[in-house]
């Protein structure tokens, strides 16, 4: 079976780490939920396959995507709100360089074996729980005001990501 590649945008920093500790918390006083089966991340393109030696593919044309935009466009992330809605909670973000450097990316990628177009996300967010049981809902966003200050310091790393049976392996990192 082909590997499964993604691109994501991560964060560092003292706010990465603030959503570290809100991930174990979480976990630990209220349970895993869907938010828990990945990293904090934005995504940036959905799952697409391709052969297990097209990857170069895919990483020579995010180098070239990246370049180009560090000379053209802002890759700032802005954080717009912490929202709370009754089945999901998280960070909504802006990112318009961002957006184009990925699209940039999906136009100039020449791997001769996908199959399928990169669908591009047009809605940045970063998750922090989704897939609870609402009963936990006033818990988790108590806990989520508490931990995490969407005023902290934070750095964001352009990521690509590929996974083969269950194991995902980041194959580059580029900071934004």
């Amino acid at each position: 079976m082909n590997p499964q590649f993604i691109v994501y945008a991560c964060p560092t920093g003292e706010l990465a780490k603030q959503l570290e500790t809100y991930w174990q918390l979480s976990r630990d006083q209220f349970g895993a939920n869907s938010a828990h089966n990945y990293m904090p991340h934005c995504t940036l393109t959905g799952f697409f396959y391709d052969r297990p030696d097209s990857a170069s593919y895919y990483l020579q044309a995010l180098e070239q995507a990246y370049k180009s935009a560090q000379n053209d466009l802002s890759l700032e992330i802005e954080i717009v709100n912490l929202v709370f809605n009754s089945d999901w909670h998280g960070l909504e973000l802006q990112a318009q360089g961002v957006k184009e450097l990925v699209r940039n990316f999906a136009q100039i990628e020449t791997s001769p074996t996908r199959t399928e177009e990169i669908r591009l996300k047009d809605w940045l967010h970063l998750s922090l729980a989704y897939g609870f049981a609402p009963e936990k809902r006033s818990h988790l966003k108590q806990l989520a005001k508490k931990a995490i200050n969407i005023q902290a310091n934070v750095g964001w790393e352009l990521r690509f990501y590929r996974r083969a049976n269950t194991v995902w392996e980041c194959l580059r990192t580029w900071t934004l």
